[in-house]
């Protein structure tokens, strides 16, 4: 026992004696017990790991690639709406084409030295007859334009589509007012196009107006307006980003660019006529000539007194 240190523990069953040597040799076996209980633990939990990533990196794999097949779908989509547009505009020139070859528009240099006589010999009465019946004038109070008509980038659809109105910027709330007399087409919430709360006044010698996305309509279907009644209120509704309305105007069908129509008023009374050439105005001018002759005549009396 020479040079060794002797533990000595008493207890009823008896005494216990454990040298320093002892003592070091239980201390290093529980301790490579540990150590390889942890590295039992570690392997387990690095295999599970792996293939916990080996199935994400699966589950990735599919999803790029749905991904890339969604993208490739898309294209071709995009392709074939672009195609599809395409043909649209070549077939409404071709429209336009047959109604210059039927006679339903008129080219400007085949307007003759009489017909453009004709336009400038309204009478003031005729001319406040046609301000009242075909839209003209802001529908809202000018703030600005935030879209014009034609193609652009849908703001919420992200795609290229063609803009049929103008986008007028207004706080939520702004009253609209009808730009001339008519009556209500329709008015209600319309999902199927995005325009949210819709209304539609339908106006003389074949014009309409939308006015969407709107917060309130004050006019149900049937109701008669008179030019400058509040006939709704500027919202949001819709696909829309913001408060503003959207505002069209129409010829039997055909979106026309409104901007010609906002900017109309008695002082550039001519400007319509040379800017809009898908309405046929001559047409227009001699039925109301036919029809409004004695307004004419005791109009130019009194321009004569």
């Amino acid at each position: 026992m020479r040079n060794k240190f002797t533990i000595t523990i008493s207890d009823v069953s008896g005494s216990k004696h454990f040298t320093l040597h002892q003592i070091i040799k239980k201390f290093i076996a529980y301790f490579l017990l540990f150590i390889f209980c942890v590295i039992l633990v570690g392997a387990f939990l690095i295999r599970f790991l792996m293939d916990e990533v080996k199935d994400l990196q699966e589950i990735k794999s599919k999803i790029l690639s749905q991904k890339e097949k969604l993208v490739n779908e898309n294209k071709i989509l995009q392709e074939s709406i672009e195609q599809k547009t395409k043909q649209f505009d070549e077939i409404q020139d071709k429209v336009a084409d047959i109604e210059e070859l039927i006679g339903l528009k008129t080219k400007e240099s085949d307007i003759d030295i009489d017909q453009r006589v004709d336009i400038l010999s309204l009478t003031s009465a005729q001319r406040r007859l046609i301000f009242d019946n075909i839209p003209n004038g802001y529908p809202i109070e000018y703030k600005g334009i935030s879209a014009k008509f034609g193609y652009r980038i849908h703001p919420i659809l992200k795609r290229k589509e063609f803009h049929r109105g103008l986008d007028l910027r207004g706080s939520m709330g702004t009253p609209v007012h009808a730009p001339a007399d008519g009556i209500v087409e329709f008015a209600g919430y319309h999902k199927k196009s995005g325009f949210g709360n819709l209304l539609i006044i339908q106006h003389n010698y074949g014009f309409k107006t939308y006015y969407a996305h709107l917060k309130k309509i004050l006019v149900k279907v049937g109701d008669f307006v008179k030019k400058g009644d509040i006939v709704a209120k500027v919202g949001s509704s819709g696909l829309s980003t913001g408060p503003h309305l959207h505002y069209e105007v129409r010829f039997i069908g055909r979106a026309l660019d409104p901007m010609n129509f906002v900017k109309w008023s008695s002082s550039n009374f001519d400007n319509i006529f040379k800017k809009e050439k898908r309405v046929s105005w001559q047409s227009l001018i001699r039925m109301l000539n036919s029809q409004y002759q004695l307004p004419k005549q005791l109009s130019l009396r009194q321009e004569q007194k």
